[in-house]
C-alpha cells in the first residue's frame, strides 16, 4: 500500500481487541500531510487507541496502512522517530526548571545545540522570563505550552494530542490552538482527541468515533450536511416548563432528538415534515418561542451517541 505524497496516514480496516473485546472494528480513513485532525467521541470509544494504530504506536490485529510514508506493521520504530506525543498529564520533570527539562528533551534526541534549541523554543512559545521557574509551579495553561515545546522540540512530521487542553482555561486554550495552526501552517501533521466542540471547529477534518466504529468524518460542514438534522430551537418566555416539554417532545413521531441547552431546547430531526407535524401543538403557544436553527456540532454528536452502542460486553 502506497500513499500519495500529500497523505500523511492512508490506512484500511483497522481492527483492535484486548481481552477478546474489540475496542476497534474495521476502521479506514485518510489524513492529509498538514491537517489538524480531530478525533471526538465518547469516554472509551476507541479514540486514542486509534491514533496510536494510525501511527504505527500500536500493532492492529487485522488491517493495514502507511503513516509518513511507512508501513505502520512492519516500520512501526521508524515512525516513532517522526511523531511528538503529548500527553493528557504533564510528563516532564517537575522539579525541573523550564529552560532545564527543554534542554533536556533537546539532548535526549541529540540535537546539536540543545541550550540554543531550549531557547529558541522558549522564545517561540512565549515562556521567556520563566526560564528559571520549576516546571511544577506552572499554572495548567503553561505547562501545556511547555509540554508542547518538549514534543515539537525535534521537529517532527506528526504531533498526536491526547486531550491536551483538559482543565485549561478558555484563553490558554486558544493561545494552544492558535500555535497548533502556526505547526500546522508549516507542514506539521496534528492528530488530536478532545471532547471540547470549539476546539473540534478549528480541526480541518474531524472523525467521531463511538465504541470503536466510525461514524462520522470529514469537515464539520460536512459531518453536519451528512447527518441530514433539522433543528429547531424552544424557548419559554417563563423560563419553566421545558424539562417536561422535552419528556413530551421525546416520544413524537418525527423527533430524533431533544437536548437541553441552558435554557432552551434543542429539537431535531431527520424528517422535516415530520418533525414540523411534531412542533404543530406547540406553534401558537403564546409562552413558547420556535426557531429554526442551524445544526450545530454538537446536536450531530448528541445524535450520534444515542445511537451508538456500547461494545462493552
Amino acid at each position: 500500500m502506497t500513499a500519495a505524497p500529500d497523505i500523511a496516514i492512508e490506512v484500511e480496516g483497522l481492527t483492535k481487541s484486548f481481552d477478546g473485546r474489540k475496542v476497534v472494528r474495521n476502521l479506514s480513513m485518510r489524513v492529509k500531510r498538514g491537517a489538524i485532525y480531530g478525533f471526538l467521541g465518547p469516554n472509551g470509544s476507541g479514540k486514542t487507541t486509534t491514533i496510536r494504530m494510525l501511527c504505527g504506536l500500536l500493532t492492529p490485529d487485522e488491517g493495514r496502512g502507511t503513516c509518513l510514508g511507512y508501513d505502520i506493521r512492519t516500520q512501526a520504530d521508524e515512525i516513532k522517530q517522526h511523531v511528538g506525543y503529548m500527553t493528557q498529564h504533564f510528563s516532564l520533570y517537575q522539579d525541573l526548571s523550564v529552560g532545564e527539562n527543554l534542554e533536556f528533551v533537546a539532548r535526549l534526541y541529540g540535537l546539536a545545540n540543545p541550550k540554543g534549541a531550549a531557547r529558541a523554543m522558549i522564545e517561540r512559545l512565549g515562556l521567556t522570563g520563566r526560564e528559571r521557574q520549576l516546571a511544577g509551579e506552572l499554572s495548567g495553561g503553561w505547562k501545556q505550552r511547555l509540554a508542547l515545546g518538549a514534543c515539537t522540540l525535534p521537529n517532527p512530521q506528526l504531533l498526536l494530542l491526547d486531550e491536551p487542553t483538559a482543565g485549561v482555561d478558555p484563553k490558554a486554550r486558544r493561545e494552544f490552538w492558535n500555535e497548533i495552526h502556526a505547526l500546522a501552517a508549516e507542514g506539521l501533521t496534528v492528530l488530536v482527541s478532545t471532547h471540547y466542540m470549539d476546539e473540534a471547529e478549528r480541526c480541518h477534518e474531524i472523525a467521531y468515533i463511538a465504541y470503536g466504529v466510525l461514524l462520522a468524518h470529514g469537515t464539520v460542514a460536512e459531518v453536519t450536511a451528512s447527518s441530514h438534522l433539522v433543528t429547531y430551537i424552544m424557548s419559554s418566555s417563563n423560563g419553566e416548563g421545558l424539562a417536561k416539554l422535552g419528556e413530551e417532545l421525546a416520544g413524537s413521531p418525527g423527533v430524533d432528538m431533544v437536548a437541553p441547552f441552558g435554557t432552551n431546547l434543542h429539537v431535531s430531526g431527520r424528517d422535516e415534515a415530520a418533525l414540523e407535524r411534531a412542533l404543530a401543538p406547540y406553534r401558537n403557544r403564546p409562552d413558547l418561542r420556535l426557531v429554526r436553527s442551524a445544526v450545530s456540532l454538537e446536536d450531530v454528536f448528541i445524535d450520534l451517541m444515542g445511537k451508538a452502542r456500547d461494545n462493552y460486553q
